[in-house]
């Protein structure tokens, strides 16, 4: 029997069940095409103990994410909200030449370029050795190494502990989770300061937010559990924001519980109230949630076998990790989508995982001009209508089909 990540009680509540899905940024070769593809359970459960929602590891973390094929830096709204991070932190906690910034999964220095100009020293650890070499290209000193005590003691004893520590997105990402936070709270000097940036499982369930889930992400969070989970460790989480990214995240401060400096802010007791208040302080509360995920796919399927029947042209934007979970799970192939675009050069020329959809490069919208463009990363919606405004010359409309399906012209 599975157990939980955190307090090993057993998993025995179902959250949802996705069906079976490929690894979402296994991205295919035409050679690759004409092998067996591995399909794992994506079905996700809740700790009745501790209240965490997770989805069970069915692959090594090396097997995941060690060639990845995510880039942060391909989206420009990304790159604002990493911007407009650092400005933020830097002023509320005096970060500066003196300090020295950790980034956990720090990608291809998206963000952490921003400190570099800053003239912040910064070190950045990434698992995915392609994705650091970017990094390292743009000067940004990057360890290619999973994080964990273990590492933490590494870096302490190299170079020292943090004043910040920068974990965004990668906390759901982690399949030892205790091993993750143990790490943070030995790299944190005594006075430091870390913020973590996670998808928040309360606006998950309200925005119908299924495809966010896929086998990279092992952990769904509220702030009623992310704070058990740092209290096991010794840290305290001093403050929350609520952030629009992701469809809805939280960034969590979190300090040494008993040497950390900032006392404790209203906005942690307000959304704890919150939560408890929509349920999510039992096991109660996270229920009916696969009955209404089941209404998104048959209502996209009801569209786009629609649409064909009519014999219109659709394609996708964004060959994201969670469009290729909302189709594996909705079962679209390319007689329904005829292919997707994306501005990473490291996915164009391959296929989608499970739908073997093609992917190619945005001029391709205007070369072929479908009736419809489906935009699977909905979290940035408003960015892709606004760069693909084009297609309204041919009468073409937009797709969106999280949390609802909406039809935009």
């Amino acid at each position: 029997m599975n157990r939980c990540r955190f307090c090993e009680a057993p998993l025995r509540d179902v959250f949802v069940d996705l069906g079976m899905s490929p690894l979402s940024n296994a991205y295919l070769t035409s050679e690759q095409l004409q092998q067996m593809e591995p399909f794992f359970p994506l079905r996700v459960f809740v700790c009745a103990s501790c209240l965490l929602v997770q989805l069970p590891a069915v692959q090594t973390p090396e097997a995941i994410f060690g060639d990845y094929a995510y880039f942060s830096s391909y989206s420009e709204s990304w790159l604002r909200h990493a911007s407009d991070y650092v400005e933020k932190v830097s002023k509320r906690f005096d970060i500066g030449s003196s300090s020295r910034v950790v980034e956990l999964a720090s990608n291809d220095g998206y963000l952490l370029q921003y400190f570099t100009v800053r003239g912040v020293p910064v070190l950045g650890v990434e698992p995915a050795a392609n994705v650091a070499r970017v990094a390292e290209s743009r000067g940004i000193p990057t360890l290619v190494r999973f994080f964990g005590a273990e590492t933490a003691r590494e870096i302490v004893s190299d170079s020292g502990p943090a004043d910040l520590i920068v974990a965004n997105n990668v906390l759901a990402h982690v399949p030892d989770l205790n091993d993750f936070v143990r790490g943070m709270a030995i790299l944190l000097r005594d006075d430091g300061v870390i913020t973590v940036e996670v998808p928040h499982v309360l606006e998950l369930m309200r925005g119908n937010q299924f495809d966010t889930i896929y086998h990279e992400h092992f952990s769904y969070f509220s702030l009623l559990v992310a704070r058990k989970v740092f209290a096991a460790h010794e840290l305290a989480i001093f403050a929350v924001e609520r952030l629009p990214t992701h469809g809805g995240s939280l960034r969590l401060y979190a300090q040494h519980a008993s040497r950390g400096k900032h006392t404790v802010e209203t906005s942690v007791a307000a959304l704890e109230a919150e939560e408890r208040t929509a349920g999510l302080d039992q096991i109660g509360g996270y229920t009916g949630f696969d009955d209404r995920v089941r209404r998104v796919k048959l209502d996209l399927l009801d569209f786009l076998i629609a649409a064909k029947r009519e014999g219109k042209s659709i394609a996708a934007y964004g060959a994201a990790a969670k469009g290729n979970t909302l189709l594996n799970y909705c079962g679209v192939r390319a007689d329904l989508v005829d292919f997707v675009v994306d501005r990473n050069p490291h996915k164009q020329g391959r296929f989608l995982p499970g739908t073997h959809i093609p992917i190619h490069a945005p001029g391709a919208i205007a070369e072929h001009r479908p009736d419809y463009l489906l935009i699977l990363p909905w979290n940035i919606r408003s960015e892709i209508i606004e760069q693909m405004s084009g297609i309204r010359a041919w009468g073409a409309r937009f797709v969106v089909p999280i949390p609802r399906l909406e039809v935009i012209a």
